[in-house]
């Protein structure tokens, strides 16, 4: 292990600690702080948007600058807009039988990309604050110094505006060691991992909760009855936008054969150029590397760039390589997910073959992620999305743009999930949602008593043979006379551990009280409690003080490894 890599570890190490403390505070705020806090950072960013892409183009030297900004203003305008009303603060729900509590869950990892750098780093820190986690992006080494550059514009903005100073963070020596110590930390709650398959795959194997996103090879049909020259306007725009470096991009075709004639001429009319065979054989040559995977030079570059690179010569104009396909596999480089703008072009007879054929594609590298259609049948839309192994299926708009939210009422999020096609916990689009808990408060609302146990429980005996109605008694006093009893025993003898917890969460809750009683202002200070959980740890941290225990006392483990941690306990 060389030197950068042991300071990367460390720096992460540091990261993460220095982010629990913030997460400790910012967990405290209520929903007005917090939405100031983001809507200042979203601002910021939005105002810097055009800079920003700049510099992510100049650093990386993928996609189209211009397109990097619309990204830009997409994570800060968009995505913001769409979740700054949602409650992620206390009860975000209440039925009268099902009480919602939103709970943050505390250092999220956010692992960046290099294709999509900025504008990924902008929707991680805003869903990561929006519910109440504070944030620590590792960047990947060729986007390091834009994506540090967007963490600073917004923490600047964040702070002025009453963030921690240490909620957000970005690491400065990017190793795959460093990441691989932010993922593993034992401070880090969840994993946020936007990019290559074996990133994805160590972040799931990490032993954390975390939410991963696959490569794409979106397929796209085009039916019969489709409007033919919107569908090659729009799959030219997503796969053209950015230079494909979205991985919801198109990167096939298919066709029905009956308009596969007239759909030609749409593209080639849009700057779309078909190869001929032994053009398509030759760039192929430089799609792959000699491992037979997707050569890095490629990525996010101008279609003529990549004809130059293979030596082959296109019109003016270009905007897309479009290559006729006999197949789908290793041995059909260009059934390959591209990301670039290059197209395979596939002609089927009629829905079960084109569907059949978009499976495949699927299934050789993008389960899970995308597919599209564009016709005017509805119902066969709806045939094909159920056939598809894909989360989301984009129906008549580019799928670069409907798979994100951008062009569609899919929820706006920089990061895809994949489901269980794609060894992914989630096929949702990822949002300030997935990185809450939610703690639910049910009352009853079917009495587990028979229906004769229940009669006779309703009347009382004041004289014998004399059955009198029971006083009603309300909810409230019911609490009560439980929190007392559990009160008492708990003072009596400890209860009997379950797998190092607490028999019951109300057990625990009904102590909190004595705990807070005893350390806060005017109380004994010294004397010892008789319980402590992981959140009077949390307060006492926050507040600086210690908490009082002895032998007698009943500790949690994770109540006592935070304690062990930061030094809270003083035994008397």
């Amino acid at each position: 292990m060389t030197d950068k890599d042991l300071v990367s570890q460390q720096e992460a190490r540091d990261a993460v600690e220095a982010a629990h403390l913030a997460f400790l505070e910012l967990a405290r705020f209520d929903q007005n702080k917090i939405d100031g806090i983001c809507e200042a950072m979203a601002n910021a960013a939005l105002a810097e948007a055009a800079r920003l892409g700049q510099v992510a183009f100049d650093e990386t030297g993928f996609g189209v600058a211009d397109d990097k900004r619309e990204k830009n203003r997409f994570a800060a305008e968009d995505v913001w807009n769409y979740f700054k009303g949602l409650k992620t603060v206390g009860v975000v729900r209440d039925n009268g039988d099902v009480v919602e509590i939103a709970a943050p869950r505390g250092v999220v990892a956010g692992i960046i990309p290099s294709t999509n750098p900025t504008s990924t780093a902008i929707f991680k820190i805003i869903i990561a604050v929006k519910s109440r986690n504070s944030i620590v992006l590792s960047p990947h080494p060729s986007a390091a110094n834009c994506i540090a550059e967007t963490a600073r514009v917004m923490v600047a903005a964040g702070i002025e505006a009453g963030l921690p100073r240490d909620a957000v963070q970005c690491l400065v020596s990017s190793t795959i060691e460093g990441t691989e110590t932010l993922m593993k930390h034992k401070l880090t709650a969840v994993i946020l991992a936007t990019g290559g398959i074996g990133l994805v795959r160590a972040a799931y194997s990490s032993g954390k909760p975390a939410f991963g996103v696959g490569p794409g090879n979106v397929p796209v049909y085009v039916e019969s009855s489709a409007d033919l020259e919107k569908a090659a306007s729009d799959i030219l725009t997503g796969t053209c936008f950015d230079n494909g470096t979205i991985c919801a991009s198109e990167q096939s075709v298919v066709v029905d054969s009956s308009v596969e004639k007239a759909l030609r001429a749409e593209f080639e009319a849009r700057g779309g150029h078909f190869l001929s065979p032994s053009e398509a054989d030759q760039i192929a040559k430089v799609l792959l590397t000699p491992q037979r995977t997707l050569n890095s030079k490629i990525v996010g570059k101008p279609a003529v760039h990549i004809a130059e690179l293979a030596g082959v010569s296109v019109p003016a104009g270009t905007r897309c390589l479009i290559a006729d396909c006999g197949g789908v596999g290793r041995d059909f480089p260009w059934s390959i997910e591209k990301l670039s703008p290059t197209l395979a072009f596939f002609v089927v007879e009629g829905v079960e073959a084109a569907s059949a054929r978009c499976e495949e594609i699927l299934r050789f590298g993008g389960m899970g992620h995308t597919a599209g259609m564009h016709t005017r049948d509805r119902a066969a839309a709806i045939r094909y999305g159920s056939r598809m192994p894909a989360a989301r299926i984009v129906i008549n708009s580019p799928t670069t743009h409907g798979a994100i939210g951008f062009s569609t009422a899919l929820p706006p999020s920089m990061t895809l999930g994949c489901g269980s096609w794609g060894g992914n916990v989630t096929s949702d689009n990822v949002s300030p949602h997935h990185l809450m808990d939610i703690k639910r408060v049910a009352f009853e609302t079917r009495s587990v008593v028979s229906d004769k146990a229940a009669e006779r429980s309703s009347f009382r005996t004041d004289q014998p043979g004399t059955p009198v109605p029971a006083r009603k008694i309300e909810r409230s006093e019911i609490a009560s006379i439980v929190d007392e009893f559990l009160s008492r025993k708990l003072a009596e003898a400890p209860p009997e551990p379950v797998g190092g917890r607490m028999e019951a969460e109300s057990s625990k809750q009904a102590v909190i009280h004595e705990v807070a009683s005893k350390t806060a202002e005017g109380g004994s200070r010294k004397s010892p409690v008789d319980f402590v959980s992981e959140d009077d740890v949390k307060i006492a941290v926050s507040k600086g003080e210690k908490i009082y225990v002895n032998k007698k006392t009943i500790i949690t483990p994770a109540a006592r490894d935070l304690g062990g941690q930061h030094e809270v306990f003083a035994e008397v």
